[in-house]
């Protein structure tokens, strides 16, 4: 995460909390957060930029990192913040900067370059210090259940292995050899089931079911190689439906898990599923691939998440539901976009635009406003 300097967008971070209600971002001195249903905007802070804004569900609990432009906003800082008060609740300093947050009810893990540490969330007691290796980029995954609670982590500089951690019982859950290239980027299910990864090369995504450490599916993003910008499943506590990411080519790519499997049994039977093995066979098969095209600038950073997830009744066949998806989408060059995807038995998607609007023009007319 880049601060305003060096940063090529005006949007310097974006995040959207544990249930994908609301959305954070960073637009130069401005810090906002609004509830996705309402679009309504508030401004936090006015008082420089910050790299890092992790809110706790829907609460008025934000733990906010500087950007280094001011003392006062240092980098190796962390603040948790009440945006009911306008007052910092405490305060946790880093010998290096921190370059990624993640919270939810008992715990808070701040992840540095070569080091994670996990805190007590309600004491801030220290509970366990990871030594990782050097992770740059701050990459990291965190499935915020109590009851599956796991933190994703780089587990080598040289190639795809995760390191999954089990936060709650502070112990090493497995590492699971993912990708011949280094990790780009990785995500865990809200319920701690799958975890999902990309490597450097983009070309592969593959999600592996986190208790016994297997691979479950391999989908096949394209044949060039692109940078991964984001993952995310949906947010069923149950089974995982889709998978959703944004890449370097401009282009949102829906992975439909729900529908892989039954096809898959039905795949098995045929004479090439009986030949080829079944991670072959998953890359393969593009039937449970779904782009959407030129959605924002190819080379703009993005950021999607699945917001909600409804099963309807698919009227081609009285066996199987139908899948719609609200699918919410900030680019870094200042948009906001809203999609509804949805997906029938006979694997036939549908994108349509519900809402697109410029993020800065937004802030402008609610400053002018306020």
């Amino acid at each position: 995460m880049s601060s305003q300097s060096s940063s090529p967008y005006p949007i310097l971070f974006a995040s959207f909390n544990q249930d994908n209600r609301y959305a954070s971002y960073v637009y130069v001195s401005f810090t906002h957060t609004w509830l996705c249903d309402n679009i309504f905007f508030f401004v936090l802070l006015a008082v420089g930029a910050f790299n890092i804004v992790e809110m706790l569900y829907s609460s008025s609990l934000l733990a906010i990192v500087g950007a280094g432009e001011q003392p006062s906003l240092s980098p190796r800082c962390l603040c948790l913040f009440n945006t009911t008060t306008g007052n910092a609740l405490r305060e946790l300093n880093f010998l290096t900067s921190i370059l990624a947050v993640r919270l939810n009810k008992k715990r808070l893990v701040v992840v540095l370059r070569e080091k994670t540490y996990i805190y007590d969330a309600n004491t801030l007691a220290i509970l366990d210090t990871i030594d990782t290796v050097p992770n740059l980029k701050g990459l990291c995954a965190f499935s915020p259940s109590l009851d599956a609670c796991y933190l994703a982590l780089p587990a080598s500089t040289t190639k795809g292995t995760v390191l999954v951690y089990n936060v709650m019982e502070l112990l090493s859950h497995c590492e699971i050899d993912a990708h011949r290239a280094p990790l780009a980027a990785i995500v865990l299910s809200s319920n701690g089931m799958y975890i999902a990864t990309a490597s450097e090369q983009g070309t592969i995504i593959r999600v592996f079911l986190v208790s016994e450490a297997t691979k479950s599916y391999s989908f096949r993003r394209g044949t060039y190689p692109s940078t991964i910008y984001s993952l995310s499943f949906g947010p069923s506590t149950q089974l995982q439906d889709i998978l959703v990411a944004t890449s370097s080519s401009g282009s949102v790519h829906v992975f439909s898990l729900g529908f892989a499997i039954n096809h898959r049994s039905r795949r098995s039977s045929s004479i090439l599923g009986s030949i080829l093995p079944e991670s072959v066979n998953d890359v393969l098969d593009p039937a449970h691939h779904h782009v959407l095209h030129n959605a924002f600038p190819p080379g703009v950073k993005s950021y999607a998440v699945v917001r909600k997830v409804d099963r309807v009744p698919d009227t081609s066949s009285a066996e199987f539901l139908a899948i719609r998806a609200s699918i919410s989408i900030i680019t870094y060059n200042g948009y906001f976009q809203e999609y509804t995807f949805s997906i029938n038995n006979q694997s036939e998607s549908l994108w349509s635009l519900e809402r697109e609007f410029n993020l800065l023009t937004v802030i402008a007319d609610n400053n002018k406003s306020s």
